[in-house]
């Protein structure tokens, strides 16, 4: 990939979790392309080496490292890995998360006669341990690495913090309230750390993509011969610009909010690039 602008990010280390995924592998690379050293974190390590190999591949410097986002001494562990080979962290990507199925809905809405259709999860179905779960990889999956790394942050010049909040933390969307909560967590969780990290020349920001095709939501919204599904006719039909985005159009937004000569004012946002979601009351 070839990033909209470039900055100057040599001989600052970033640290990307969740970084084998489409989106967050995106980031590594942008990253990288301005001169940073990157550690690719993934709970799958092929997956974190995968994208590390691609970034040395294009004369970038990156490490793949494992690592559990949900377990503090799994974290602490890639910490020592990255200190020993690249440095102390500056910047910090919390983009690990997800959703699960159990805390899912089937339908949209509650009918009255759905409720003994035993093929249907509904509100009253949803399973405390799946919504558990997704609490978890979404907030604990960011308060741990971010108690971890940004022990390393305090008083660098340029530290920061991104995390990935989503559309959901601002309107929940039908049928996944474990997620559409979890990420209204994450964005509260933001504001709160940057008021809290303020003294120590730490700024913390978050980014909340709309809609991209990802790995994770593919078989939600395309049909194996490719064509929408009827959700992803819905988003489309909420969304102004009519198209779903591409995982380098939020390249610009992080760049910018990692460049502190462009964004050192800037602190405690979510900045969405939704192609205009949020911005739309539907008529």
């Amino acid at each position: 990939m070839t990033v909209p602008f470039k900055i100057d990010l040599n001989n600052k280390v970033c640290v990307v979790t969740g970084g084998g995924g489409v989106l967050c592998s995106s980031f590594a690379r942008a990253l990288a392309e301005c001169g940073a050293k990157v550690a690719v974190l993934d709970l799958r390590v092929e997956n974190a080496q995968k994208v590390a190999d691609e970034i040395n591949s294009m004369g970038g410097h990156a490490i793949g490292v494992e690592a559990n986002v949900l377990k503090k001494e799994s974290l602490e562990n890639a910490r020592e890995v990255v200190n020993n080979k690249l440095g102390t962290c500056d910047v910090l990507l919390n983009g690990a998360g997800g959703n699960h199925p159990k805390g899912t809905t089937s339908k949209e809405y509650l009918y009255e006669e759905d409720m003994d259709n035993k093929d249907l999860i509904s509100f009253f179905d949803l399973d405390p341990d799946g919504v558990q779960f997704v609490f978890n990889l979404n907030f604990i999956g960011t308060l741990l690495p971010t108690q971890v790394f940004s022990k390393d942050m305090i008083g660098k010049k340029g530290a920061t913090i991104i995390n990935i909040s989503s559309m959901n933390a601002f309107t929940p969307l039908t049928k996944i309230p474990a997620y559409s909560g979890a990420k209204a967590a994450v964005s509260n969780f933001t504001q709160w750390l940057a008021v809290h990290m303020s003294k120590v020349n730490i700024r913390v920001n978050a980014i909340a993509p709309g809609f991209f095709l990802t790995d994770q939501n593919r078989s939600l919204l395309t049909n194996p011969d490719g064509s929408h599904t009827e959700r992803a006719g819905k988003i489309l039909s909420q969304t102004p610009m009519g198209r779903f985005g591409d995982p380098s159009e939020l390249t610009g937004t992080l760049l910018w909010l990692v460049d502190e000569g462009a964004s050192g004012f800037v602190n405690g946002t979510i900045i969405p690039v939704d192609g205009g979601f949020s911005a739309y009351s539907g008529v």
